[in-house]
């Protein structure tokens, strides 16, 4: 009888673990996004075409909260940022759609039609922040609240917006576009209309941004066609990312500083890959049945 209570207290806390997403799990976990899916692996445990995969979600899957049409707008996936706490994952389309998933109940918190989305992140008050690239009713950065889905409550032109990243430290929104970096402040942000305010702009040093990516309170990444550049938050200095200063086409790129690890897509296949890179330790993934866009650990 001690023994069957013992497993079934065990069986019980690795359901809760799985059902709770990346945050039972750590730093090896990685999202993983593209085509018509988004998986979460481990990376320590995954070698070559094996994956360990702990957590999955397709757009055709029969959502709480989300309308069934959204299947549609929702393909490819080409952003899956872990937020809040790393509880929910915040989805973007290249087609015409973000959602914001909750890991442990899989529920829909958020949806909006919003074509080209390339990148988005969470701001304070439940309001969130998404970058679209080239399109006739994109080239814009777009603040939604999560509580008014498909509402836009503010708009700035931004030419092939691929990148938006919140900087808490420095209460910044950071925004990418083909040839220029943004940084915003908020303003009015306690009203029903609220705005951001451009404080800085400077010129990347690389064609067609790609990535944004912050690594710690002074310090971001920038990708583009010809390579990764650091980005100095503080000078606005650009300087080359050593690692990976001369590979094209980086599309999404994420260091973490302490470990020193290095997880990196790069299209080698018209806009997609089948392989995950990282360094430190070197090993790379290979997903043959999916169209991968963009990883993002949970670090």
């Amino acid at each position: 009888m001690i023994m069957k209570n013992l497993i079934k207290i065990t069986m019980g806390l690795l359901v809760a673990a799985m059902a709770a997403g990346c945050s039972a799990f750590g730093e090896d976990c990685v999202a993983v996004c593209g085509g018509g899916e988004v998986k979460i692996i481990d990376m320590a445990k995954s070698e070559g075409d094996k994956l360990h995969e702990v957590w999955s979600w397709r757009i055709d899957e029969q959502t709480e909260g989300l309308p069934a049409e959204y299947a549609e707008y929702l393909n490819p996936l080409d952003e899956c940022k872990f937020v809040d706490g790393k509880r929910k994952l915040l989805l973007t389309s290249s087609h015409s759609g973000v959602v914001l998933i909750d890991l442990k109940t899989r529920k829909n918190l958020f949806y909006a039609r919003v074509p080209m989305a390339h990148s988005a992140d969470l701001l304070p008050n439940d309001r969130v922040a998404v970058a679209l690239s080239t399109h006739e009713k994109g080239n814009s950065l777009e603040i939604y609240d999560i509580a008014q889905p498909e509402k836009v409550l503010w708009r700035d032109s931004l030419y092939s917006g691929h990148g938006a990243v919140w900087h808490a430290e420095r209460e910044s929104l950071y925004a990418l576009g083909y040839d220029v970096l943004r940084e915003y402040k908020l303003r009015d942000w306690q009203s029903d209309s609220p705005s951001l305010e451009m404080v800085a702009s400077w010129p990347i040093p690389v064609r067609s941004g790609h990535d944004l990516m912050k690594v710690d309170e002074e310090r971001m990444l920038v990708s583009g066609h010809e390579g990764v550049y650091w980005f100095d938050v503080e000078s606005g200095e650009y300087a080359p990312f050593e690692p990976l200063a001369e590979t094209v086409n980086v599309k999404s790129v994420n260091y973490n500083a302490r470990s020193g690890r290095l997880i990196y897509t790069k299209a080698e296949e018209s806009w997609w890959t089948h392989h995950i890179y990282q360094e430190n330790p070197a090993k790379v993934i290979t997903i043959d049945n999916m169209n991968i866009y963009k990883v993002r650990p949970a670090w």
